[in-house]
């Protein structure tokens, strides 16, 4: 197939791994960096050996590029979504897909009306753990779902991210951070949602930035850091989250499916080992190896059954939802990460945060397709190619 030309537009630190994979990914090629500072577009370009550096308007002018790939920060995701749907480029975005969800309903339209496809981040349920247990599920192994768990128990990002302030700002905090990994992964897993409810609270007024060229600068906190949710779906399984800023230590698994005869466990080996990864070991036990079935109860982590997961991208592949978007073009299907997607989970984010200040649930107006798992075979020989690139 024809490569999918790319223009970056957005530059900062997120942009190293996608520019990274899809050097080596067939079927695309990125062709311009873009973004509003031209040091900076300049920089990146030479470090990954793009053809131009130039400003987003370029980008967007340019008749050769046939999509965006929209790496700016989240205030200004529907902004240039917008602009190049309206050049005529189709899009791949990092999440969430808009901090604002007519403006989300204005993206789906613009598409429609001009037939072209967005996809949208995360991409990370495209990984091995999250096709594996998705097999799992599909092979009826814990039998009919029932409930999911899903718990993020982090202290923010100002230790790691020298520039921390938009995730502190209105359209960050951590629901909108990260609550786009878990509950894609379990849209995936399950299916779409039906309705939500939620409660949240800011614990800090302020943050200090703990690294970098403004380390020990104090910065305001405009939104809510600690969220806790209640999810239904329309299969009727339901399920909770929580997601905060605010925990400095937890033991508890950071996601669970739960089955009429088994349960399946993603484990929180590390902090960041969690649905924002693609890969990692996936667990699970049946009804016959359970701890209320067997004795002694076996609670240790070596009585869990480790599944197989060796097919689905087993490594950092961001940009991997990209490379689907292409080729979907070229199957004459929507792609896997999909719009329709990214704008269900945003409505169920805004859902959860509105849900305290009306005092019940609230209902989704959207729905989505549940993503096919990826073909196997075909993707694994992706695998092999780059597991050790």
């Amino acid at each position: 197939m024809k490569a999918l030309c790319v223009g970056l537009v957005g530059c900062g630190r997120i942009s190293d791994i996608y520019l990274k994979n899809c050097s080596r990914f067939e079927g695309l090629e990125i062709v311009a960096c873009s973004s509003l500072d031209p040091e900076q577009s300049r920089a990146k370009a030479a470090q990954f050996g793009i053809a131009r550096a130039c400003t987003p308007d370029q980008v967007f002018a340019d008749r050769d590029i046939d999509a965006v790939l929209n790496l700016t920060i989240p205030a200004a995701h529907y902004d240039i979504s917008r602009r190049a749907l309206e050049a005529g480029k189709h899009v791949y975005a990092e999440k969430p897909f808009v901090t604002n969800l007519d403006d989300g309903r204005r993206l789906l339209e613009i598409a429609a009306d001009r037939g072209l496809e967005i996809g949208n981040a995360p991409d990370t349920f495209l990984g091995g753990r999250w096709q594996t247990v998705r097999k799992l599920i599909d092979s009826g192994i814990i039998g009919t779902p029932t409930g999911v768990s899903a718990f993020v128990p982090t202290h923010g990002v100002e230790r790691h991210h020298p520039s921390p302030d938009f995730y502190y700002a209105s359209g960050g905090g951590p629901l909108l951070d990260l609550g786009p990994y878990y509950l894609s992964a379990m849209v995936f897993c399950l299916g779409p949602m039906s309705r939500v409810a939620g409660l949240s609270r800011r614990t800090f007024r302020k943050r200090m930035i703990e690294n970098g060229p403004r380390h020990g600068e104090m910065m305001p906190v405009e939104v809510d850091t600690h969220c806790l949710s209640l999810i239904e779906f329309e299969s009727g399984v339901i399920g909770q989250m929580m997601v905060s800023f605010d925990v400095w230590d937890s033991e508890t698994p950071r996601f669970e499916i739960y089955g009429e005869e088994g349960t399946i466990c993603i484990p929180d080996a590390d902090p960041g080992d969690g649905a924002n990864i693609f890969h990692g070991p996936v667990w699970y036990r049946t009804s016959a190896e359970s701890r209320w079935t067997t004795r002694p109860r076996p609670v240790a982590p070596e009585y869990w059954c480790v599944a197989d997961n060796t097919h689905g991208y087993n490594y950092d592949a961001r940009g991997a939802g990209l490379l689907d978007l292409a080729h979907a073009l070229g199957e004459n299907r929507r792609p896997r990460a999909s719009a329709e997607m990214a704008f269900h989970v945003c409505e169920a984010m805004n859902g959860m945060l509105a849900s305290p200040g009306l005092g019940r649930f609230v209902e989704l107006q959207s729905r989505c397709t549940r993503p096919d798992p990826l073909p196997e075979i075909n993707n694994k020989a992706d695998f092999d190619a780059c597991q050790n690139a």
